[in-house]
């Protein structure tokens, strides 16, 4: 008796499914390696030694662009702006009156100009200590999202310490290298496909915004910056992201990754035969190029249209008897034919 779905087999043989050799298009790729980095990333410092007054955030927090974050002790400012006003004040009356005398010709032009002058001077030490002031307090300079802080009320903080960094998570940016011999495949615009390995399996979408303006001499390579969305925060500062950049696409036969079998520098891959009335699988070296999205490029060793063993490479043989079940695994797979019964 004939085994259902294949040839002569009998019930002997091992049941397997097939995949048709198909053309499909492969996209050949430059793979750099690059870091991501918010879209805008800061580290906020203080201008002054000073101790800790008050701190307006939590960690973690999405902040709007100019919220205050900390304030520092600014007493002595305090004080340095109340001193500023009263003597600009007095040298604006002192002025005034100067200048009205001048007007009856009762005082001279150099001595106007010398109140003037110093009305001026009062204000510009007004306007300093303002400034004083002002460096007591930090603010957000873009919109954002804090991160982890240890800065709390009466710490003191020196000039350039680290009080808590501040980072546009809306999108991230990578910065990578690619050898100067590629350049004329790059563009501003371009679309690029990028993973990182917390997230295997997925694929990330952007573009290159900006190529550098030199070649690094030394090591022949230009800088592209590129640009990924970030919806939901995923994609963090620091990861490590690998980046494929398009050098264009071509047609190749391909065949799926699981019916290829590697062994040690060989690939083989097992072809369906029809022997009679027996359906066998025949073992044939193939000579692959690039695997992407599941599939593999064969070179050489198979022709387009013929039958191949889908998957279960290990449970078969050389020569083996197999019988064939369902359709074709890959779409558009013609079903294998069934012999008279």
């Amino acid at each position: 008796m004939k085994g259902p779905g294949g040839g002569g087999g009998g019930f002997g043989a091992t049941q397997v499914s097939v995949t048709p050799v198909q053309p499909r298009a492969f996209t050949d790729t430059i793979e750099v390696l690059g870091v991501a980095k918010g879209r805008q990333s800061v580290t906020l410092t203080a201008a002054a030694t000073q101790l800790v007054e008050r701190v307006h955030f939590t960690d973690g927090q999405q902040v709007s662009r100019g919220a205050v974050l900390v304030e520092l002790r600014n007493t002595e400012q305090s004080a340095g702006i109340a001193q500023a006003e009263a003597r600009l004040v007095q040298a604006r009356r002192a002025y005034d009156r100067y200048r009205a005398l001048g007007e009856k010709g009762f005082a001279s032009k150099a001595a106007i100009d010398e109140y003037e002058a110093a009305w001026r001077t009062a204000q510009a030490d007004l306007a300093a200590a303002r400034a004083r002031e002002a460096d007591r307090v930090i603010r957000a300079p873009f919109a954002g999202v804090v991160g982890l802080s240890d800065v709390a009320p009466g710490a003191l903080v020196n000039p350039g310490a680290p009080i808590v960094t501040l980072d546009d998570l809306s999108a991230v940016r990578v910065d990578f290298q690619v050898p100067e011999r590629y350049l004329a495949q790059l563009r501003e615009g371009q679309t690029i496909l990028a993973a990182v390995d917390a997230y295997p399996g997925e694929t990330i979408t952007g573009r290159i915004s900006r190529l550098d303006t030199r070649v690094d001499e030394r090591t022949r390579a230009i800088t592209a910056r590129a640009e990924f969305p970030n919806p939901g925060r995923r994609l963090k500062p620091g990861m490590l992201v690998r980046v494929g950049v398009s050098r264009g696409q071509r047609q190749s036969l391909s065949v799926p990754e699981s019916a290829v079998s590697v062994q040690g520098d060989a690939a083989f891959v097992y072809v369906v035969r029809q022997a009679g009335e027996r359906t066998l699988a025949e073992q044939r070296p193939v000579v692959t190029g690039i695997r992407q999205q599941g599939f593999v490029e064969v070179l050489d060793g198979v022709r387009a249209g013929e039958r191949l063993v889908a998957d279960g490479l290990n449970k078969i043989q050389p020569g083996q008897p197999i019988r064939v079940a369902g359709q074709a695994v890959q779409p558009g797979a013609r079903p294998a034919p069934r012999p008279a019964a």
